[in-house]
């Protein structure tokens, strides 16, 4: 792993968790400073994984369109959707403590009826940071770690990077029952599950289809917490 390279994937890690740290932060709840902060780092780190792409001569196997990519993405999100429903059913179901962990999620992410009125803006957004996202932990990230470590198992290290850089919402997150691990949960898992679907498809282009469908309807469609019913 050349000087450079680490460089960029320790500017990546500290990036996003100094930015999500204060996105995630009580008094930002809501607010468009909370969209900014968890979802611009992404957008700036992926200028220069671009240009470094690009140079590489990434961008073509990356990014090029395919004929079944939207199938597959669709299929992705619906399946990553139910394995996160499944978990969040049985790590904190309805009624118990641990529900606590997604009510100070949802809470953070602000007030649906608003998220609803301002749909086109947060689709955007969403679109945005999931290309953003894969670019740089999927793409950039993935592929220095397979420089040092071997194609085989980069997809595995750059997920646990992507974790990494979501441990302080951990304290910023946390309430009644201590540090809230949900979002490095999340991180680790949808990281994985994305990781897998880039090698095995060789393309990062149905990996943002299903991270955009996911995070759309996790966060607009069919929470997994919804505030107005108090429960999944």
């Amino acid at each position: 792993m050349r000087p450079a390279e680490a460089a960029f994937v320790a500017v990546a890690i500290l990036a996003t968790g100094l930015a999500s740290w204060f996105a995630f932060s009580p008094d930002l709840s809501g607010t468009l400073a909370f969209w900014a902060l968890a979802g611009g780092p992404a957008v700036l780190v992926a200028v220069p994984a671009l240009v470094w792409a690009t140079r590489e001569g990434f961008v073509k196997s990356w990014l090029m369109p395919r004929w079944g990519d939207l199938s597959r993405g669709i299929v992705g999100a619906a399946a990553l959707f139910g394995l996160a429903w499944l978990f969040a059913r049985a790590v904190a179901p309805a009624g118990s403590p641990r529900q606590l962990w997604l009510v100070s999620l949802y809470g953070q992410i602000g007030d649906p009826t608003v998220l609803t009125a301002h749909a086109p803006a947060v689709a955007f957004a969403i679109v945005v940071v999931s290309a953003a996202e894969e670019l740089v932990w999927r793409g950039a990230v993935t592929q220095v770690f397979a420089d040092r470590f071997g194609s085989r198992t980069a997809w595995l290290w750059a997920a646990g990077a992507y974790a990494l850089a979501y441990v302080p919402t951990m304290w910023a997150l946390r309430g009644g029952l201590g540090l809230n691990p949900v979002l490095v949960v999340a991180a680790l898992g949808g990281g994985l599950f994305w990781g897998a679907m880039s090698r095995v498809f060789g393309t990062l282009v149905p990996v943002v289809v299903t991270h955009a469908f996911f995070d759309w309807a996790a966060i607009m469609m069919m929470p997994l917490w919804d505030s107005r019913l108090g429960s999944f």
